[in-house]
């Protein structure tokens, strides 16, 4: 076996945005303000969806174990960052289905979409998620490093730590694309087959009145996975074409703070029923204080 120059590590190095000091302290306070409304606008959602009855449904209920993974998300690192990353795309593919139904048989929307059927697809979600980022992260305890381990992302993001290694990263490199093509893949393509049946369902209906209506309550959700999978693209994208630590980082930051922070506006904005819910959580917040 041919010997190898290696040295044992314990951390690796996040190389951030800027190294002039005189903008660290703005950019630490732009991204303190970030976090912060991510996770406020999320935990408001929480809020308005467990206190009003009347949002008690599985649209709902979807959207609220959304704003859970956002904020786990935005307060996570390496493996949880894969197992949130996961729930979100898993819970996106739910959410479409749920749009599919409750377009393409509303009358039968509330028997088929169960408080049963919307559990199960949390777990399945959760489970698929769990797996995925632990089959992951522990392929990389196998792995040897050497000196260099400077990551140019705000996150510990996995293909970035592989490259990292001395050691051989055949199966791990292997694996990625198999995890990619299976627990990414699907979610995407149930999204993609319940938008296409939406598309061809409301393509029939006679009413140009009712097409813009069946349209406009999944115009939400569609902004949500664009700006998901949009994001996520893009930091990938960024780091195999554009050869700029900065810019990469930059990237890293549209995907792994901007949507966690946007989501809770699409929602809120475009719904009504939030709306009306967050103004009377927010007119009794004195009162509870």
């Amino acid at each position: 076996m041919e010997a190898r120059n290696q040295t044992s590590v314990s951390e690796f190095l996040l190389l951030g945005l800027i190294e002039d000091l005189e903008l660290q302290p703005i950019l630490f306070s732009l991204f303190l303000s970030m976090y912060l409304v991510s996770i406020l606008g999320n935990l408001l959602i929480l809020l308005a969806v467990v206190s009003d009855s009347h949002l008690h449904t599985p649209m709902y209920f979807f959207l609220s174990s959304l704003s859970f993974s956002d904020i786990c998300l935005c307060l996570t690192q390496i493996c949880f960052v894969l197992l949130f990353a996961g729930l979100e795309n898993c819970l996106l593919a739910a959410m479409a289905y749920d749009r599919c139904v409750a377009i393409c048989h509303p009358l039968r929307y509330m028997v088929i979409m169960n408080p049963c059927v919307c559990s199960l697809l949390i777990l399945l979600s959760l489970l698929t998620s769990i797996v995925n980022a632990l089959l992951l992260s522990l392929m990389v305890l196998r792995l040897s490093f050497c000196a260099d381990l400077e990551i140019p992302l705000l996150f510990c993001e996995l293909a970035h730590v592989i490259q990292l290694a001395c050691s051989d990263t055949l199966i791990n490199n292997i694996l990625i694309y198999f995890a990619a093509c299976i627990f990414g893949g699907g979610p995407l393509s149930g999204i993609i087959f319940s938008y296409t049946q939406i598309t061809s369902f409301v393509l029939r209906m006679p009413s140009a009145r009712g097409k813009y209506k069946a349209f406009s309550t999944c115009g939400s959700h569609l902004s949500m996975v664009l700006l998901f999978y949009g994001t996520g693209l893009g930091v990938y994208l960024s780091s195999a074409v554009i050869d700029s630590p900065r810019k990469t980082a930059v990237a890293s930051v549209m995907y792994s703070v901007v949507p966690q922070m946007v989501n809770p506006f699409i929602y809120s904005l475009r719904n009504k029923d939030v709306k009306e819910t967050l103004r009377k959580f927010m007119g009794r917040m004195p009162s509870l204080l």
